[in-house]
């Protein structure tokens, strides 16, 4: 899940040289601002954090991972906003699209079959119960073949759960590997929209000669386009088309009602383009706060946006 959500309290050092406790071990609290998340996600711009209180769930006593195979993209992504909408939520919904798979396979040396299909969901399913895990999860899989899944494969055991779950985890580092000249995305739409982006990045590839394989967290809407350099390219055509895919790769987020990041963050890469996703009051907003927190500007400086 979002990290956010486990954050209790913190123990903060602020630009001014003050040490001030943040939230604390508490299930809720609505005593004034709520500090605590503020801090977090702000990438060191308004603080130190020395130390953090986090909440703690347990272990799910049963789990299972289905692993979805449909012919395309489109076909994958369309039945997530289905799975969420039946009622009974999965821990979390992958998607991968064929490249993504493959690249993975090949830096593991595994073998999972993608040959067959353009994408995958890898959907997981826990609870304290067994049975009751096992029945979701078959319900899911039924639901996935309704909506044109090519073939369900269900991963009931620690083994082939690891070993799927590998796949998944490695793909950004086989990429470093297979494509080093590349662009890491990490847009997020709505889960209503999500359908309609996949057609949006087949449009951004074909007309810049550039691959974007895609994979990410298609249960909450964050998917990590990566715009990828083909080693045939010419390293000046690729100075020339990576800025006008990525702007046409925010422009077609921005239309969907998504923002730039889901978890990276903004950094110094995507400040450059924070005004064009948020409202000027907003924006103007942030600045205040952090002007009112580090008046001097010592904080991590130039990230997120340029200090007035």
């Amino acid at each position: 899940g979002v990290t956010s959500r486990y954050i209790l309290g913190l123990e903060l050092v602020t630009p001014t040289g003050e040490t001030v406790w943040l939230g604390g071990k508490l299930a809720k609290d609505v005593t004034g601002y709520d500090l605590t998340h503020l801090v977090v996600g702000s990438e060191g711009t308004l603080g130190i954090v020395t130390t953090a209180i986090l909440r703690l769930i347990g272990l799910p006593k049963a789990k299972s991972d289905l692993l979805a195979l449909f012919e395309t993209p489109a076909a994958a992504i369309a039945c997530v906003p289905e799975i969420l909408a039946r009622g009974t939520i999965p821990t979390s919904i992958e998607f991968m699209d064929r490249l993504s798979v493959a690249t993975s396979c090949a830096y593991l040396n595994e073998g999972l079959p993608y040959e067959k299909c353009g994408a995958m969901l890898l959907i997981e399913m826990d609870g304290a119960e067994a049975e009751r895990v096992d029945l979701d999860a078959e319900a899911v899989g039924d639901l996935c073949m309704e909506k044109g899944a090519i073939e369900v494969y269900m991963a009931d055991n620690r083994t082939t759960q690891d070993r799927v779950w590998s796949v998944r985890r490695n793909i950004a580092e086989a990429f470093k590997v297979a494509s080093p000249i590349q662009s890491l995305e990490d847009i997020v739409v709505p889960t209503a929209s999500i359908p309609l982006i996949m057609p949006e990045l087949d449009r951004i590839s074909k007309a810049y000669g550039i691959a974007i394989p895609c994979y990410g967290h298609a249960g909450d809407g964050n998917l990590h386009a990566t715009l990828v350099k083909d080693p045939s390219m010419a390293m000046e055509e690729w100075k020339r088309v990576e800025p006008l895919a990525l702007e046409a790769l925010y422009a077609a987020t921005r239309k969907l009602g998504g923002k730039i990041s889901g978890e990276h963050g903004i950094g110094l890469k995507r400040k450059r383009s924070m005004a064009q996703f948020m409202d000027p009051v907003e924006l103007g907003l942030i600045k205040a706060i952090q002007k009112a927190w580090d008046p001097k500007g010592i904080m991590n400086p130039g990230k997120i946006f340029d200090r007035d």
